[in-house]
Protein backbone atom coordinates (compact mmCIF):
# COMPACT_ATOMS: atom_id res chain seq x y z
CA UNK A 1 0.00 0.00 0.00
CA UNK A 2 1.38 3.67 -0.94
CA UNK A 3 1.89 5.66 1.36
CA UNK A 4 3.69 9.41 2.12
CA UNK A 5 6.28 11.27 4.53
CA UNK A 6 6.16 14.21 5.70
CA UNK A 7 9.68 16.34 6.24
CA UNK A 8 11.19 19.91 5.51
CA UNK A 9 13.07 21.34 2.71
CA UNK A 10 16.19 21.33 5.09
CA UNK A 11 15.47 17.66 5.97
CA UNK A 12 15.40 17.14 2.49
CA UNK A 13 18.82 19.09 1.54
CA UNK A 14 20.56 17.56 4.36
CA UNK A 15 19.50 14.14 3.15
CA UNK A 16 20.60 14.77 -0.60
CA UNK A 17 23.89 15.97 0.22
CA UNK A 18 24.28 13.06 2.94
CA UNK A 19 23.76 10.42 0.11
CA UNK A 20 26.31 12.09 -2.27
CA UNK A 21 30.07 11.46 -0.05
CA UNK A 22 31.44 8.33 -0.77
CA UNK A 23 33.17 6.47 2.13
CA UNK A 24 36.75 6.93 2.33
CA UNK A 25 36.92 10.25 1.14
CA UNK A 26 38.04 13.60 2.50
CA UNK A 27 35.94 16.48 2.73
CA UNK A 28 36.16 19.84 3.75
CA UNK A 29 33.10 21.14 5.69
CA UNK A 30 31.36 24.54 5.37
CA UNK A 31 29.70 25.65 8.88
CA UNK A 32 26.10 25.47 9.57
CA UNK A 33 24.03 23.47 7.19
CA UNK A 34 26.94 21.53 5.73
CA UNK A 35 28.17 20.15 9.28
CA UNK A 36 25.00 18.60 9.03
CA UNK A 37 25.29 16.45 6.22
CA UNK A 38 28.30 15.54 7.28
CA UNK A 39 27.16 13.74 10.54
CA UNK A 40 24.26 12.14 8.77
CA UNK A 41 26.52 10.68 6.09
CA UNK A 42 29.01 9.97 8.73
CA UNK A 43 26.25 8.26 11.25
CA UNK A 44 24.33 6.70 8.40
CA UNK A 45 26.41 5.97 5.26
CA UNK A 46 30.02 6.90 5.27
CA UNK A 47 32.01 5.50 7.95
CA UNK A 48 35.18 6.27 7.21
CA UNK A 49 35.28 9.79 5.52
CA UNK A 50 37.40 12.05 7.07
CA UNK A 51 35.97 15.61 7.76
CA UNK A 52 38.18 18.49 8.00
CA UNK A 53 36.92 22.06 8.87
CA UNK A 54 38.32 25.68 8.44
CA UNK A 55 40.07 26.16 11.77
CA UNK A 56 42.55 23.11 11.91
CA UNK A 57 40.42 19.88 13.11
CA UNK A 58 41.02 16.50 10.77
CA UNK A 59 38.64 13.79 11.42
CA UNK A 60 37.09 14.24 14.21
CA UNK A 61 33.71 12.22 15.31
CA UNK A 62 31.20 14.75 16.74
CA UNK A 63 29.40 14.13 19.09
CA UNK A 64 25.77 13.95 19.47
CA UNK A 65 23.50 16.45 19.41
CA UNK A 66 24.96 19.17 17.35
CA UNK A 67 25.28 22.34 19.04
CA UNK A 68 23.37 25.21 16.60
CA UNK A 69 26.56 27.96 15.79
CA UNK A 70 29.76 25.97 16.59
CA UNK A 71 32.14 24.27 14.89
CA UNK A 72 35.34 24.42 16.86
CA UNK A 73 34.09 23.85 20.59
CA UNK A 74 34.78 20.79 21.84
CA UNK A 75 31.49 18.65 21.00
CA UNK A 76 32.57 19.07 17.63
CA UNK A 77 36.16 18.30 17.34
CA UNK A 78 35.83 14.81 19.75
CA UNK A 79 38.48 12.65 18.47
CA UNK A 80 39.97 14.75 15.99
CA UNK A 81 43.11 12.70 14.66
CA UNK A 82 44.72 16.18 13.98
CA UNK A 83 44.44 19.91 15.27
CA UNK A 84 46.77 22.38 13.84
CA UNK A 85 45.56 25.51 12.19
CA UNK A 86 43.87 27.62 9.19
CA UNK A 87 46.71 27.82 7.53
CA UNK A 88 47.38 23.86 7.59
CA UNK A 89 43.90 23.41 7.02
CA UNK A 90 43.87 25.30 3.36
CA UNK A 91 47.34 23.62 2.71
CA UNK A 92 46.10 20.68 2.63
CA UNK A 93 43.17 21.72 0.17
CA UNK A 94 45.83 23.62 -1.82
CA UNK A 95 48.30 20.12 -2.55
CA UNK A 96 44.87 18.29 -3.66
CA UNK A 97 44.12 16.38 -0.33
CA UNK A 98 40.50 17.34 -0.42
CA UNK A 99 38.10 15.35 -2.42
CA UNK A 100 35.25 17.25 -1.43
CA UNK A 101 34.35 20.63 -0.20
CA UNK A 102 30.57 21.52 0.60
CA UNK A 103 29.05 24.80 0.92
CA UNK A 104 26.27 26.73 1.91
CA UNK A 105 25.46 30.00 -0.20
CA UNK A 106 23.18 32.80 -0.65
CA UNK A 107 23.24 33.17 -4.20
CA UNK A 108 24.32 30.83 -6.86
CA UNK A 109 24.71 32.03 -10.70
CA UNK A 110 24.58 29.17 -14.11
CA UNK A 111 28.31 28.66 -13.87
CA UNK A 112 28.14 27.64 -9.73
CA UNK A 113 29.99 31.13 -8.70
CA UNK A 114 28.66 31.57 -5.10
CA UNK A 115 27.79 35.10 -2.89
CA UNK A 116 27.80 34.60 0.78
CA UNK A 117 28.93 37.56 1.58
CA UNK A 118 26.00 40.84 0.82
CA UNK A 119 22.92 41.76 -0.66
CA UNK A 120 22.12 44.67 -2.14
CA UNK A 121 23.60 47.62 -2.09
CA UNK A 122 27.76 47.47 -2.37
CA UNK A 123 30.27 45.93 -0.41
CA UNK A 124 31.44 49.22 1.57
CA UNK A 125 27.30 50.04 2.05
CA UNK A 126 25.48 46.63 1.97
CA UNK A 127 21.92 46.34 2.16
CA UNK A 128 22.39 43.24 4.16
CA UNK A 129 25.90 42.25 4.87
CA UNK A 130 26.50 38.31 5.84
CA UNK A 131 29.20 36.49 7.60
CA UNK A 132 31.01 36.11 3.97
CA UNK A 133 34.02 34.12 2.76
CA UNK A 134 35.43 32.57 6.08
CA UNK A 135 36.96 29.54 4.03
CA UNK A 136 34.88 29.30 1.51
CA UNK A 137 36.87 31.33 -1.04
CA UNK A 138 40.05 28.50 -0.64
CA UNK A 139 37.45 25.60 -0.35
CA UNK A 140 35.99 26.14 -3.79
CA UNK A 141 38.90 27.14 -4.96
CA UNK A 142 41.36 24.01 -4.48
CA UNK A 143 38.87 21.16 -3.05
CA UNK A 144 38.24 18.72 -6.10
CA UNK A 145 34.60 18.15 -6.18
CA UNK A 146 31.89 20.98 -4.32
CA UNK A 147 28.89 20.58 -3.29
CA UNK A 148 26.76 23.89 -3.13
CA UNK A 149 23.82 23.59 -0.64
CA UNK A 150 21.13 26.10 -0.97
CA UNK A 151 17.57 26.24 -0.94
CA UNK A 152 15.37 26.87 -3.98
CA UNK A 153 14.24 30.25 -4.25
CA UNK A 154 14.52 32.88 -7.34
CA UNK A 155 15.98 35.21 -5.30
CA UNK A 156 18.92 32.61 -4.95
CA UNK A 157 19.51 31.37 -8.32
CA UNK A 158 20.57 34.31 -10.46
CA UNK A 159 22.08 34.80 -13.56
CA UNK A 160 25.11 36.86 -11.78
CA UNK A 161 25.98 36.70 -8.67
CA UNK A 162 26.39 40.68 -6.51
CA UNK A 163 29.23 39.47 -5.13
CA UNK A 164 31.87 36.91 -6.33
CA UNK A 165 32.44 35.01 -2.52
CA UNK A 166 33.87 31.81 -3.77
CA UNK A 167 34.50 30.96 -7.45
CA UNK A 168 32.75 28.48 -9.41
CA UNK A 169 33.36 28.21 -13.25
CA UNK A 170 33.78 32.18 -13.22
CA UNK A 171 32.22 32.92 -16.83
CA UNK A 172 32.63 29.48 -18.62
CA UNK A 173 35.23 26.75 -20.13
CA UNK A 174 39.02 27.54 -18.91
CA UNK A 175 37.97 30.27 -16.89
CA UNK A 176 39.11 28.77 -13.63
CA UNK A 177 42.36 27.64 -15.56
CA UNK A 178 43.39 31.28 -16.72
CA UNK A 179 42.83 32.30 -13.04
CA UNK A 180 45.47 30.21 -12.25
CA UNK A 181 43.10 27.22 -10.32
CA UNK A 182 44.11 23.64 -10.61
CA UNK A 183 42.73 22.03 -13.12
CA UNK A 184 39.93 19.48 -12.74
CA UNK A 185 38.83 21.73 -9.57
CA UNK A 186 35.41 22.68 -9.39
CA UNK A 187 31.59 22.73 -8.51
CA UNK A 188 30.41 18.66 -8.61
CA UNK A 189 26.92 19.36 -7.54
CA UNK A 190 24.17 21.96 -6.20
CA UNK A 191 21.64 20.37 -3.80
CA UNK A 192 18.23 22.49 -3.31
CA UNK A 193 14.87 21.76 -1.54
CA UNK A 194 13.57 20.47 -4.50
CA UNK A 195 15.90 19.09 -6.96
CA UNK A 196 19.76 18.06 -7.91
CA UNK A 197 21.94 19.91 -10.43
CA UNK A 198 25.14 19.53 -11.93
CA UNK A 199 27.34 21.25 -14.36
CA UNK A 200 27.62 20.39 -18.20
CA UNK A 201 31.15 19.57 -19.09
CA UNK A 202 31.34 21.59 -22.11
CA UNK A 203 30.07 24.63 -21.62
CA UNK A 204 30.09 24.22 -17.54
CA UNK A 205 26.46 25.73 -17.08
CA UNK A 206 24.38 24.45 -14.59
CA UNK A 207 22.39 21.23 -15.46
CA UNK A 208 19.33 20.00 -13.44
CA UNK A 209 19.66 16.19 -13.17
CA UNK A 210 17.08 15.17 -10.99
CA UNK A 211 13.64 16.25 -9.36
CA UNK A 212 11.97 15.42 -5.84
CA UNK A 213 9.72 12.85 -6.76
CA UNK A 214 6.17 14.19 -7.14
CA UNK A 215 7.61 17.75 -7.90
CA UNK A 216 7.73 18.79 -12.06
CA UNK A 217 10.45 20.13 -13.92
CA UNK A 218 8.02 23.45 -14.71
CA UNK A 219 8.27 23.85 -11.10
CA UNK A 220 11.37 23.74 -10.47
CA UNK A 221 12.36 26.17 -13.66
CA UNK A 222 9.84 28.36 -11.74
CA UNK A 223 11.77 29.37 -9.01
CA UNK A 224 14.47 30.22 -10.89
CA UNK A 225 15.87 33.48 -12.43
CA UNK A 226 17.64 31.69 -15.02
CA UNK A 227 17.36 28.80 -17.14
CA UNK A 228 19.64 25.61 -16.44
CA UNK A 229 20.63 23.00 -18.73
CA UNK A 230 18.39 20.06 -18.59
CA UNK A 231 19.56 16.19 -18.46
CA UNK A 232 18.16 13.71 -21.06
CA UNK A 233 17.70 11.37 -18.52
CA UNK A 234 15.75 12.96 -15.93
CA UNK A 235 15.85 11.24 -12.49
CA UNK A 236 14.31 11.03 -9.50
CA UNK A 237 15.12 12.23 -5.82
CA UNK A 238 13.30 9.68 -2.95
CA UNK A 239 12.39 11.97 -0.28
CA UNK A 240 13.97 11.31 3.24
CA UNK A 241 13.86 7.84 4.56
CA UNK A 242 12.24 7.26 8.34
CA UNK A 243 15.98 6.18 9.20
CA UNK A 244 17.51 9.61 8.05
CA UNK A 245 14.85 11.71 9.60
CA UNK A 246 15.20 9.93 12.92
CA UNK A 247 18.60 10.02 12.93
CA UNK A 248 18.20 13.87 12.63
CA UNK A 249 15.43 14.54 14.25
CA UNK A 250 16.33 12.30 17.68
CA UNK A 251 20.17 12.21 17.28
CA UNK A 252 21.77 15.00 15.45
CA UNK A 253 18.91 18.18 15.95
CA UNK A 254 16.27 16.85 18.84
CA UNK A 255 15.81 20.71 19.16
CA UNK A 256 15.14 21.76 15.47
CA UNK A 257 17.50 24.19 15.45
CA UNK A 258 18.94 23.30 11.82
CA UNK A 259 16.57 20.73 10.24
CA UNK A 260 13.35 23.36 10.79
CA UNK A 261 11.69 24.86 7.53
CA UNK A 262 9.05 24.97 5.05
CA UNK A 263 7.06 21.17 5.19
CA UNK A 264 7.11 19.16 2.23
CA UNK A 265 5.23 16.06 1.60
CA UNK A 266 6.05 13.00 -0.56
CA UNK A 267 4.93 9.98 -1.64
CA UNK A 268 7.06 6.66 -0.78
Amino acid sequence: MQGSIEFTDTEFMIAQGARLIEDGKTIFVGWGIPQVVAMLAQRLYVPNAIQLFEFGAIGPQPILPFLRGTMGGPQNTYRSIQWLNMNWAFSYSATGYMDYGMLGALQVDPYGNINSTFLGGNFGKPERRFAGSGGGNQVASHCWKTIIIIKHEGRRFVPKVEFLTSPGYLDGPGARERAGLPRGTGPFRVVTSKALFGFDEESRRMTLLSVLRGVRVEEVLADMAFRPLLAKDMGEIDPPTAEELRVLREEIDPGRFIIRGERMTATL
